[in-house]
């Protein structure tokens, strides 16, 4: 919106620098300049913007420490997308051409004649906040330990190998349990079946595996190549990693069950637990998460796959044209919709049929999710749009002819 005294700036993203463009209420250019993509530079810019008399800022991406640095200190944002600006360009020059200063002008001074039809961008509410907080410890809690596990394997490929793959998972309570009493070939070394058989009872082990094929793999397996000396040591190793594998576990459990208590009293939560294989848990908690509850952040479903990363990069010159993937794009809000997409194709008939035709045009199974994934945000992004819960009537057949 129009500000009377007050200056209006543009910022075009750029992956190394962004370029800066402060105009006047009239149009006049005030000043421009290039401000480094770090996280330092971001304070400076707009303790600069605020020197300048900056009361509105327009910017493509929706995301990012830019943008959360100018809602934290209050500053009004707008964001314009890149097919906006795009069509916007003739508008200021007759050639149409890209230039990151000419864009940054663009930004600033749409904002200025157009911002009456504009909506602010807004912080997501707290209670999302906290979701998005509590579903990536979970995730930085999950690949801890998976890489605990990992280390865990490497110790016991020297001081017991006969447990590794003993168990499905080297990391599962029963696994532990196991570990906790047997840390090394040694401690092993007189267990008999019958022994065996009563301590799984005891700890509750429900495999199909018999005991007497566990034992076998046991006996069986290579000798440890360490002396005795360096073998306990090794099982100290181990018995810390277990710790932490325990620690990790019951941290991501409970953050677990304090998603799905959240969850159940957002007020988007009907959009996201309706979709297809994403439940009442962590899958749908992350999508509501990732994607927020600002409707703004995303003007149009093209904003959204943008940042998702399932909208390809086309680059046009000349005769020359290509297709290639996305690498700038929010990480963890395309693991959530990459994740979902993946596993929808077993429970909708219309998500499987447009992965079944991205593989039959002989596309990798990463790249057929990836069109599957586009074709989700279609939907999501309406259902989002629209505060509506998931109709198969509704959005299926007109997902599946877009994105044919």
């Amino acid at each position: 919106m129009k500000r009377r005294g007050r200056r209006l700036a543009g910022i075009d993203w750029a992956s190394k620098a962004h370029a800066v463009c402060v105009a006047e209420e009239d149009g006049a250019i005030r000043a421009r300049f290039d401000v480094p993509n770090t996280g330092k530079s971001f304070a400076g810019l707009i303790k600069r913007q605020v020197k300048l008399g900056v009361a509105s800022v327009g910017i493509e991406r929706p995301d990012g420490p830019l943008v959360e640095a100018r809602l934290e200190a209050g500053l009004e944002v707008f964001v314009i997308p890149p097919g906006q600006v795009k069509a916007l360009r003739g508008r200021y020059s007759s050639t149409g051409a890209k230039s990151d200063p000419g864009d940054a002008y663009v930004l600033a001074d749409v904002v200025r004649t157009d911002g009456h039809r504009l909506k602010a961008l807004v912080p997501d509410g707290p209670e999302t906040k906290v979701m998005r907080a509590l579903t990536r410890t979970r995730k930085d809690l999950v690949e801890a330990r998976v890489a605990l596990a990992n280390q865990l394997r490497s110790q016991l490929e020297l001081c017991f190998p006969g447990a590794v793959g003993l168990f499905h998972d080297l990391d599962s309570a029963v696994s532990v349990a196991f570990l906790r009493r047997y840390p090394t070939t040694a401690s092993a070394a007189r267990l008999t079946e019958a022994r065996l058989g009563a301590f799984l009872r005891r700890i509750g082990y429900c495999g199909r595996t018999p005991v007497g094929e566990l034992l076998r793999r046991i006996k069986q397996a290579p000798e440890a190549g360490i002396e005795e000396t360096e073998a306990e040591g090794r099982g100290l190793c181990v018995l810390a990693l277990l710790d932490a594998i325990e620690a990790c576990n019951g941290g991501a459990r409970e953050l677990e069950a304090e998603v799905v208590e959240r969850l159940e009293v957002h007020r988007d939560a009907h959009i996201f637990t309706t979709l297809p294989r994403a439940g009442r848990g962590v899958r749908a908690a992350s999508l509501l998460a990732e994607i927020g509850d600002a409707r703004e952040r995303f003007p149009d479903e093209e904003c959204l796959a943008a940042l998702v990363g399932v909208a390809p990069v086309t680059r046009a010159s000349g005769k020359s044209r290509s297709v290639g993937f996305r690498w700038a794009c929010d990480k963890k809000l395309r693991n959530a919709l990459v994740d979902f997409a993946d596993d929808s194709r077993r429970a909708s008939p219309w998500a499987a049929h447009v992965y079944t035709r991205a593989i039959a045009r002989g596309k990798s199974h990463p790249h057929a999710v990836r069109i599957l994934a586009r074709a989700w945000v279609r939907v999501i992004w309406r259902m989002w749009q629209d505060g509506e819960g998931y109709d198969v009537n509704r959005h299926g057949g007109a997902t599946m002819l877009q994105a044919a």
